[in-house]
């Protein structure tokens, strides 16, 4: 069977300049370079952000690289930890401005539509250290200041902006699980961290539009990690601890991302718990007023959850998962090396509720991938890493993304993580998942078998049966 995909699908993959560029004439550290300078130890083979793919030295060859395997788009992001100079004044790094400026200008030569993100979990450490970070409406306005500089630069050229990546992240990692710096566990600091990169979310969005760049074919939206919520079963106390991890993970960032209000169960169980963030109605009219136009959607595993083992009025720590508990299927298909559920599925559900409860928004897929440890392993003689199991995976959730579309969804696109293999915060490259390889010694770079395959679906647009 085959299956067409539009002829202006988006066929690309993402990456992140902290992921990729290395720490070459970087004035501040973000918040991982300065984790790994004072806790190497909490990094996979004590391997840093100092080099990563050295995408800063090599990014002529690298978009070369990506145009040879047919991607058409590709997402990265712009370090606020290297444009800006004087973090309080917004005052720009010159040699910054030249870097992004090239690279920019080298994708549109190649054919490639650059997509940047502003905020890829890498707040520059100092305004932690000095403000808190997210935790502050001072460190937002600084955000704004470094995205208007972003637009003001390079928004002749580039007509795709997203505020940030993954926020839910930020705050989980941060603030609850401890699998980010700097592993702090206040689950009342969570919500109003929530809170805030909602706010810089739409502020963001206000001073694109002061702008007028919207009147030039640009547009702008948010990177979501949207992991669909199954229950463990249909029983009442299943579905309502389903509910409410929705709520939590997916619905706080996306509800006001798209219809600009924050749900209003959300918030009452927030009152409830006395955990509710601080706002003002000033800022939430500015969160309504300022709605995305565009949807970005990063997606690997499903989210699978069942009552919790304890009562969630217990005493202790207010943690959102007082009110579910991680549900682990019997018989759950997995990527073991990363201990993942595989369920290709899910892409549908994610492109039928857009379709039915926000708007139909324009989305594409902005990361979705599968990432090996050990991929030596399947290296031929040739040095080419015959990576079939990663051409499966993608095809079967480009299966269900094409269903979705026949549906009605309104989905342009399809972005692998990641172009070139980049370093993974903590796992370092424990994982890979990129088309092409990366040895992290000779900086040798080499297409991998998918990368090959997913150049004749990009230039047919076509997806065919294995």
């Amino acid at each position: 069977m085959q299956r067409t995909f539009k002829e202006d699908f988006w066929w690309g993959a993402a990456t992140s300049g902290p992921q990729s560029e290395g720490r070459f004439n970087k004035k501040h550290a973000n918040m991982f370079d300065y984790w790994y300078e004072i806790e190497p130890t909490d990094f996979y083979d004590q391997v840093g952000p100092d080099v990563t793919s050295n995408f800063y030295n090599s990014f002529k060859e690298d978009i070369a690289l990506m145009k040879e395997i047919g991607l058409n788009s590709v997402r990265t992001s712009i370090q606020w930890s290297r444009l800006i100079d004087d973090l309080e004044l917004g005052t720009v790094n010159e040699d910054a401005v030249r870097f992004y400026n090239e690279v920019i200008d080298t994708f549109l030569e190649a054919g490639i539509r650059p997509v940047m993100n502003l905020h890829h979990f890498d707040l520059p450490v100092e305004l932690y250290h000095k403000y808190g970070g997210w935790e502050s409406k001072h460190v937002v306005d600084l955000y704004v200041k470094f995205a208007e500089k972003c637009f003001e630069l390079f928004g002749d050229r580039v007509k795709d902006w997203f505020t940030h990546n993954e926020p839910i992240v930020v705050v989980e990692g941060e603030y609850l699980h401890q699998f980010h710096y700097p592993k702090i566990v206040d689950g009342k600091k969570a919500v109003q961290v929530a809170y805030n990169l909602n706010l810089a979310s739409a502020k963001a969005i206000q001073a694109f539009r002061k702008l007028g760049l919207q009147n030039e074919g640009g547009r702008i939206g948010i990177i979501l990690n949207l992991t669909p919520t199954y229950p463990a079963s249909d029983s009442p106390e299943d579905l309502a601890a389903a509910n409410i991890a929705e709520l939590f993970n997916n619905r706080m960032f996306l509800d006001t991302a798209v219809h600009g209000e924050f749900p209003q169960e959300l918030v009452d169980l927030f009152i409830k718990d006395d955990v509710l963030w601080e706002s003002t109605p000033a800022e939430l009219a500015l969160i309504k007023d300022n709605t995305i136009d565009v949807l970005g959607v990063n997606f690997y595993h499903p989210n699978r959850v069942k009552a919790p083992d304890i009562a969630p009025n217990s005493v202790g720590e207010w943690l959102p998962n007082r009110y579910f508990d991680e549900y682990n299927m019997p018989g759950r298909r997995m990527n073991i090396d990363r201990g993942w559920e595989i369920y290709p599925k899910a892409l549908y559900d994610i492109a039928i509720n857009i379709r039915d409860n926000y708007n139909n928004i324009p989305w594409f897929v902005s990361e979705n991938g599968m990432g090996i440890s050990g991929e030596e392993r399947f290296m031929n003689e040739a040095g080419v890493v015959e990576d079939d199991y990663r051409i499966d995976f993608i095809r079967e959730h480009l299966e269900w993304v094409h269903q979705g579309i026949e549906e009605g969804s309104n989905c342009f696109g399809y972005h692998l993580w990641t172009p070139i293999d980049c370093w993974s915060w903590a796992n370092a490259y424990k994982n890979r998942y990129g088309f092409i390889s990366t040895n992290i010694h000779t900086q040798i770079k080499t297409i991998k078998k998918s990368g090959h395959w997913f150049k004749t679906v990009a230039q047919t647009n076509t997806l065919t049966d294995k």
